[in-house]
C-alpha cells in the first residue's frame, strides 16, 4: 500500500520505535520566540544543559510583545536574547528585524519540503503548507528539542480535503477554511494530519495555502499540509537554486514527498467552494460560522489586520483595493501590522501603506500582540472587532471582548461601514 506525505517524513526522519504507535523523529528546524521559549530556557539552566543541538537549525525571533511593553516582557525578550548570543545563533531576529514568526521563517526560507519543524506555538502547522511536517509542542518536548534534536509523536493518521470548484468574486482560503472548520467542527480532526489537495489548492499562492494549513490547528489537527509542487519551488527558488539546475528539476524533486495514489487516509471529505460566500464567525469557537450576509449589519468598534493567518503581502494588496479612496467609518478604530519588515517595506513600495493611513488606519510594527491580547489592539469588554486572526476564544483579545473572524477584503470592508458587510458589494 502506498503512503501519504506525512507517512514519508515520519519514514525518512524515524530516529526511534518506542512503542507500536510512537516514533521519534529528527527535526530539521526547531523555532523558538520570547512566549514560551524562556520557560524552556530557564528548566535547562537549572538542570545544567544549557547547551543546543544546531545552532545552525534553531531560529528565534522575538514577535508577540514588541517592542515590549512592561518589565515582564522586557525579561522575557532578554532571556531569549541572551540565550541566543550565548548559543551562537545566527537566525535571531531581534527588534527591527523581527516579524511575526510564521510568516518572518518561510519568507527567510527556513522551510523545506520533507522537513521536520517544532515550535511551542500551536500554528506552527502554517510551515506544513510547504509540504513539511510541522507541529505545536510544549514545553517538555521543545526542551528535548532545543537539547537533543528530536521530538516524539504518535503516528498521526490522515484526513484527505479536496476542494474543488472555483473561488468566486471577494471569496478566499480565509474563507475556505472557516467554512472547512464550521463542517468538520473544532474537534473533527483531532490528534488528525490535513492533507489539502484538489484543483483550487494547486491555483492557490503559497501565502494562501499558508493560511489554509495555518488555521488547521482550529479544527484540532495536528498539522495542515499541501503537497510541493511549482508554486512551493518558485517561492523558495532564491533559497534553492543552488541545489538545482533549473525550477523544473525541483519540481520533479519535490514530487517523491507527494503523497501515492493508493495511500489509506482516516476519512476523505470533499468542497466544492464554486458558490461559497464570504464567511465570518459569530460566536467564541472557530466552528461557528456564518456566511456574512447572515451577519451584515452588526456593528463594530475595531478592525485588526494582521497575524500569522493574513498579514502578508497578498493579504494588504487585497484589502487595498477595497480601501483606496475611501474612509473608515467614525466609529471605527483600525489597525494594521504587517506580518514582517518585508511585507512592511514591500507595501510601502507599492502605495500600500499610503491607501491604508489616508483611509484611516493606524500602521503599527510587525507584531503578534493584537491576537493574544497582549498589545497593539486589545480590546475593552463589550467591544467588537472584525479581525482577520485565527481565534476567536471568549477573551482572546480582551478580557470580555467579542472577535469576529474573517477575510483581509472583509475586514476593510467593515472598517469602512463600521459594520459587517458583504464585501463583494464593494469590489
Amino acid at each position: 500500500m502506498g503512503k501519504t506525505i506525512t507517512e514519508k517524513i515520519f519514514e525518512a526522519h524515524r530516529r526511534d520505535t518506542p512503542s507500536d504507535n510512537n516514533v521519534v523523529l529528527d527535526i530539521d528546524v526547531v523555532m523558538c520566540h520570547e512566549i514560551t521559549t524562556p520557560i524552556a530556557i530557564n528548566d535547562l539552566e537549572e538542570r545544567g544543559m544549557d547547551r543546543v543541538f544546531d545552532p545552525a537549525r534553531i531560529k528565534v525571533v522575538i514577535d508577540h510583545v514588541t517592542p515590549s511593553k512592561d518589565t515582564k516582557t522586557a525579561t522575557q525578550a532578554k532571556i531569549l536574547r541572551d540565550w541566543a548570543r550565548r548559543q551562537h545563533i545566527k537566525d535571531f531576529f531581534d527588534i527591527g528585524a523581527n516579524g511575526v514568526c510564521h510568516a518572518l521563517f518561510p519568507e527567510k526560507g527556513f522551510i523545506r519540503p520533507g522537513y521536520t519543524v517544532i515550535m511551542g506555538d500551536s500554528h506552527t502547522c502554517t510551515h506544513g503548507a510547504f509540504g513539511a511536517f510541522a507541529a505545536g509542542v510544549g514545553t517538555t518536548d521543545l526542551e528535548v528539542g532545543i537539547l537533543k534534536g528530536v521530538c516524539s509523536f504518535r503516528l498521526p493518521e490522515t484526513m484527505k480535503i479536496t476542494i474543488t470548484g472555483s473561488l468566486g468574486k471577494g471569496v478566499f482560503a480565509k474563507d475556505v477554511i472557516l467554512r472547512i472548520i464550521k463542517e468538520l467542527t473544532v474537534n473533527g480532526a483531532t490528534d488528525k494530519v490535513m492533507e489539502f489537495c484538489g484543483p483550487v489548492v494547486d491555483g492557490m499562492s503559497m501565502e494562501a495555502r499558508m493560511t489554509l494549513c495555518n488555521m488547521a490547528i482550529e479544527a484540532g489537527a495536528t498539522c495542515g499540509v499541501c503537497l510541493p509542487d511549482r508554486v512551493t519551488a518558485e517561492y523558495l527558488w532564491p533559497f534553492i537554486q543552488d541545489e538545482y539546475k533549473n525550477i523544473d528539476e525541483a519540481v520533479v524533486d519535490f514530487r517523491k514527498w507527494h503523497s501515492d495514489g493508493d495511500a489509506h487516509y482516516f476519512s476523505e471529505k470533499t468542497f466544492d467552494v464554486s458558490t461559497l460566500p464570504p464567511q465570518v464567525t459569530y460566536g467564541f469557537k472557530p466552528d461557528e460560522v456564518k456566511d456574512i450576509t447572515e451577519m451584515a449589519g452588526t456593528m463594530i468598534d475595531q478592525v485588526y489586520m494582521g497575524s500569522c493567518t493574513n498579514g502578508r503581502i497578498e493579504d494588504l494588496r487585497a484589502a487595498a483595493e477595497v480601501l483606496k479612496g475611501r474612509k473608515i467609518a467614525g466609529n471605527v478604530r483600525a489597525i494594521l501590522s504587517p506580518a514582517t519588515p518585508k511585507v512592511y517595506s514591500q507595501a510601502m513600495d507599492e502605495g500600500l501603506i499610503k491607501i491604508f493611513m489616508d483611509a484611516g488606519f493606524c500602521v503599527t510594527n510587525p507584531t503578534c500582540g493584537a491576537c493574544l491580547g497582549m498589545s497593539n489592539g486589545v480590546l475593552a469588554a463589550g467591544e467588537v472587532c472584525a479581525s482577520t486572526t485565527n481565534r476567536n476564544f471568549n477573551g482572546r483579545m480582551g478580557k470580555g471582548g467579542m472577535v469576529h473572524l474573517m477575510s483581509p477584503v472583509s475586514a476593510a470592508a467593515a472598517a469602512v461601514h463600521g459594520a459587517l458587510v458583504d464585501p463583494r458589494e464593494m469590489l
